[in-house]
């Protein structure tokens, strides 16, 4: 993937690029993805900084419709975008309505259903999710696309990210961070029938909101990563 204001197409209508970010003292990267919906016109799924290079290269794929804040901490650099974009509507969780008063939030997900994504983006709100994320399946490529609900940020090589990663069981894997696994869900029962509803959609790849995207085998990765919560019970 680019961070150079580049996109980097994965699947059929699907591009990501990415941009640093810090997360608890840790130099990782943050994931944006471009999803076409129809007639060319495009949603921005948690946008990283807006530069001249990559306004341009999302501008040569289509009309910029939608900006998706996909839970209630990636959110840092949409509303550039959205002052850049002010035809563009803004997706948002409830959370994020007291968190950024500065933001014009059209839409709060999970209150309404969303017509322009019909038939080809599907919202899966992941509930008891103390994070309020909403994890998307783009139909016609297969992907779904997450924020924080795994990560694959491989080997980071900075010394606190790779003893913190170590310590909370994915580095140089896909996996759940342990912190999230014990604090990041208030209702484990909601939460599996969420992620019960991803494993039953077309997923062939994922995009992650911190890592490398996988390729294929998603369902599996998924499947695979949860394990501990869908053997709950």
């Amino acid at each position: 993937m680019s961070g150079d204001g580049a996109l980097t197409e994965i699947g059929d209508g699907v591009w990501v690029t990415t941009g640093p970010a810090r997360i608890l003292g840790m130099r990782l990267t943050t994931t944006m993805t471009a999803l076409r919906l129809s007639d060319d016109r495009l949603l921005l799924h948690s946008p990283v900084a807006l530069s001249p290079e990559l306004r341009a290269s999302v501008e040569a794929l289509g009309t910029v419709a939608h900006l998706y804040a996909p839970n209630a901490y990636h959110h840092q650099w949409i509303g550039e975008w959205a002052e850049a974009y002010p035809s563009a509507r803004l997706h948002a969780p409830a959370g994020l309505v007291k968190k950024r008063r500065d933001l014009r939030i059209d839409r709060i997900v999970g209150e309404e259903a969303e017509p322009a994504f019909e038939g080809v983006v599907d919202e899966v709100r992941i509930e008891g999710f103390r994070l309020e994320e909403s994890a998307l399946v783009h139909r016609p490529a297969g992907t779904l696309i997450v924020a924080d609900l795994i990560h694959n940020v491989g080997r980071p090589p900075q010394l606190w990210a790779m003893l913190y990663t170590r310590a909370m069981g994915f580095y140089d894997r896909v996996a759940v961070s342990r912190m999230i696994r014990w604090a990041g869900f208030r209702d484990r029962p909601a939460a599996r029938r969420s992620v019960d509803e991803l494993l039953s959609a077309p997923i062939e790849r994922i995009v992650l909101g911190h890592g490398a995207p996988i390729a294929a085998g998603g369902r599996a990765a998924m499947e695979a990563a949860y394990s501990w919560l869908r053997a709950a019970g």
